[in-house]
């Protein structure tokens, strides 16, 4: 799943958190990235042609990308699929593939670029008592939601430690700054005992009022590459 960013990263700010191992799709319509794509389509390798992306903070307007306004950590991503639209824009498919920070941004080109440096779990055993709850935790949040709308999830859990923190994060139904908190986790354990005790309060509030909080939970795809 790893991908080694350049030292120069064409960005593509997005006011949602993504992560590592999850397919996105993309509605490319700003002149900025509409070029920022085209830059991409003239790179030969597939596997190269990789951009980074950071959430804009909640409150600042989409296209106000000053750094005030971004996180500084965020995705390296990979363009998997484009289609071009007769107005010039395209549809993508884009999917994670590794952390990054973002050291240094400019938005003087003709589609933002910053210096980042890759972000790492580290090498840690991971309790399988751990693993065995949360996976027992979203279980049963994904029953909870079930029984009252269509399922958020299609296909089976990984059993990696890190693909599964990954993917727990992606499916939490949680506001930006706390998919943020999961996304900057320092490591694995830390991810997954996050969002344990972020799944646990959802179904908590569930049981109060059963209704789904989250709009992009059914959204989200996980892809093993």
């Amino acid at each position: 799943m790893s991908a080694t960013p350049p030292e120069t990263l064409p960005m593509f700010p997005l006011s949602t958190v993504l992560f590592p191992g999850v397919s996105v799709p993309l509605n490319v319509f700003e002149d900025r990235y509409r070029a920022l794509v085209h830059h991409l389509l003239r790179i030969e390798d597939p596997a190269q042609r990789l951009f980074g992306s950071v959430a804009i903070r909640e409150g600042y307007e989409v296209g106000d990308h000053g750094s005030q306004s971004l996180y500084r950590v965020g995705c390296l991503l990979q363009l998997t699929e484009v289609e071009a639209r007769p107005d010039g824009g395209f549809d993508i498919m884009a999917v994670g593939r590794s952390r990054i920070r973002v050291e240094e941004l400019s938005t003087s080109g003709e589609f933002p670029l910053a210096r980042v440096t890759e972000m790492t779990d580290p090498a840690e055993t991971v309790s399988p008592e751990l693993v065995n709850r949360a996976r027992a935790t979203f279980t049963a949040y994904r029953a909870a939601v079930s029984a009252v709308r269509s399922d958020p999830f299609s296909g089976r859990l990984p059993q990696d430690p890190l693909f599964l923190s990954w993917t727990l994060a992606a499916l939490a139904p949680l506001p930006m700054a706390e998919r943020q908190s999961l996304l900057e986790a320092d490591s694995t354990s830390e991810r997954l005992i996050l969002v344990v005790d972020l799944l646990r309060q959802e179904l908590r509030a569930m049981n109060v009022i059963p209704s789904l909080p989250a709009t992009e939970v059914a959204r989200t795809r996980w892809s093993p590459n």
